[in-house]
């Protein structure tokens, strides 16, 4: 028997990343597992952000500071879910930021440090340039990662049979 306890969902906000995050909710409930968003940010936006937040913080003191890096971790992410599923599904919001080696090797790393069951990611299911951005990242995760990865391609395939193609036998080619 396969047990998912733990799924991650890596995002990048895109259309790819949005179909992931159907399969990671419908997998987390059929496995009551819990679900991991994780955001991996260009290092240098990610600093900007946080360098903005401790000067905050240091009007509000540590805990504040702290706090205020989950709030804006959960303000990107949270909107990905609804209450109602964040809730189901103790939902984790994490934002990263991507060292040297991109994004894939702070995924990876995440995966590792949450001993992390299932990665699902979207990847771009067109055009060369998005195998740079998406693809390039994917393959590198299905690699090293330390778990199975479920890709999803975007536009997605809709698990629907055509009802033609439900009262043809396997293999029967269609007229």
């Amino acid at each position: 028997m396969i047990a998912l306890k733990r799924i991650l969902v890596p995002t990048d906000f895109s259309e790819a990343s949005a179909s992931a995050l159907k399969y990671g909710v419908a997998l987390a409930r059929a496995f009551s597992a819990k679900l991991h968003l994780l955001h991996v940010e260009p290092r240098h936006d990610l600093e900007i952000m946080v360098e903005r937040e401790l000067v905050v913080g240091k009007y509000l003191g540590e805990m504040g500071a702290v706090q205020g890096r989950q709030n804006a971790a959960r303000e990107l992410l949270g909107k990905a879910l609804t209450e109602q599923e964040e809730t189901d599904l103790q939902a984790e919001f994490v934002l990263r930021a991507s060292g040297m080696g991109g994004p894939y090797v702070e995924i990876v790393r995440y995966a590792r440090e949450r001993e992390i069951d299932l990665i699902i990611m979207g990847a771009h299911g067109h055009g060369f340039a998005a195998h740079l951005m998406m693809g390039g990242v994917a393959e590198k995760i299905v690699r090293k990662a330390p778990c199975p990865v479920l890709i999803v391609r975007s536009p997605e395939h809709e698990f629907v049979m055509p009802e033609e193609a439900e009262r043809r036998p396997i293999g029967e080619p269609s007229s």
